[in-house]
């Protein structure tokens, strides 16, 4: 019987057979490395429940072991979490530099942001450890600067790929780093922890140019203003959207505290490019045209006091939906949020009195996980 101490662990606290609150730790004698904290939003059974987050009980029973937190990218259910982790736990932070500019928001609305060590690492950077090496790759995913990361430990390499996908023509030019995952492959992996959201379905994903394509000509057929929702950190998709605009001469106006805040963190590190006198306030939505108009806005998901949940309830101050108004969400329900996106999507069919679709224009829209209402 081996009584070898030197055992390599990884384990999950969160993650796993669920959407949300990602969570890895990677442990080597008196090493322990964590990838990601994110959080995970409530369903109707847990009334009264804000954000669920990833019980880290075992990493407070072994905090003086804990030397970093890596983190993928920067979606909330990979980053969400950080603020609680570091009440309890100050450790450093290392993170690409699109993905700290979302992190140090979140740390601004915590008042962590003085006492937390934020470092940006990008590709090729390494960090040593007592036993244990780390390195990166580059990923493509539907937000900007995702890293893959590999652990060099004496038992073997450990990858976590973060989520991914094979975009050979991404929008932003950021594409997977295929060449060097292909030499990890050949020095050997010991574990691979693979994970992206779908992956169990068959077929191949169009790539995001193609549904730029798409967009624009939605825009282009619609007769007054534009209402387009996404994920606030698919800053592709928002360059998408401000380039239709670009064409079809229309100003633009953001809805939603996070997407408000994302634009912006996406603008001033230069992720993000939008004309000077394109963005226009909420209030200023119904003193122009409505065919100059499009409002881009959060609650793609059917999050109940997102923007468009409460456009879809004639409950927003500033902005409403009106017949022949055209109406976007341009991202695919998360598993387990079909419910809610299905309840706007009556919504917003009940305010029209007129109700038009062109079935030929909705098979496009559906496979490329958009959908297009006109009301």
């Amino acid at each position: 019987m081996s009584t070898k101490k030197e055992i390599l662990s990884i384990f999950a606290l969160g993650g796993v057979n669920e959407i949300g609150k990602n969570m890895y730790a990677i442990e080597y004698l008196n090493d322990i490395i964590i990838i990601d904290c994110g959080s995970k939003f409530p369903d109707e059974s847990l009334l009264g429940i804000d954000l669920i987050i990833p019980d880290i009980t075992y990493l407070l029973d072994n905090k003086e072991k804990i030397k970093a937190l890596i983190v993928t990218h920067g979606h909330e259910d990979h980053i969400g979490g950080i603020p609680y982790f570091l009440k309890k736990l100050n450790v450093p932070v290392y993170a690409t530099r699109f993905t700290l500019g979302l992190i140090e928001l979140k740390l601004k609305e915590h008042k962590l942001l003085r006492e937390t060590k934020l470092i940006q690492i990008d590709s090729d950077s390494t960090l040593e450890f007592e036993k244990v090496r780390v390195s990166f790759f580059k990923t493509n995913h539907s937000i900007p600067d995702c890293l893959g990361i590999v652990f060099h430990t004496p038992e073997g390499n450990v990858v976590h790929t973060g989520d991914f996908k094979f975009d050979l023509t991404p929008v932003n030019n950021q594409y997977s780093d295929i060449h060097k995952m292909a030499e990890i492959g050949m020095q050997g992996v010991l574990v691979l922890l693979s994970e992206s959201t779908n992956a169990e379905r068959s077929g191949l994903t169009p790539s995001e140019r193609i549904v730029g394509d798409h967009i624009e000509e939605a825009f282009m057929k619609a007769k007054r203003k534009v209402i387009i929702s996404t994920f606030a950190s698919n800053i592709n998709r928002v360059q998408q959207v401000v380039e239709a605009c670009i064409k079809t001469n229309r100003k633009l106006a953001l809805l939603g505290r996070s997407m408000v805040n994302v634009v912006e963190v996406a603008i001033e590190r230069g992720y993000l490019t939008v004309p000077d006198d394109m963005l226009i306030q909420p209030h200023e939505i119904n003193k122009l045209d409505p065919e100059k108009v499009v409002i881009l806005c959060t609650g793609s998901q059917g999050e109940p006091l997102a923007a468009l949940s409460r456009l879809s309830s004639s409950s927003y101050r500033d902005a409403e939906i009106l017949p022949e108004d055209t109406v976007i969400l341009a991202a695919s329900p998360i598993p387990g949020n079909e419910r809610n996106v299905s309840k706007i999507i009556d919504n917003l069919f009940s305010l029209g009195r007129r109700l038009s679709m062109d079935l030929e224009a909705q098979q496009k829209c559906m496979f490329l996980d958009m959908v297009t209402k006109k009301i």
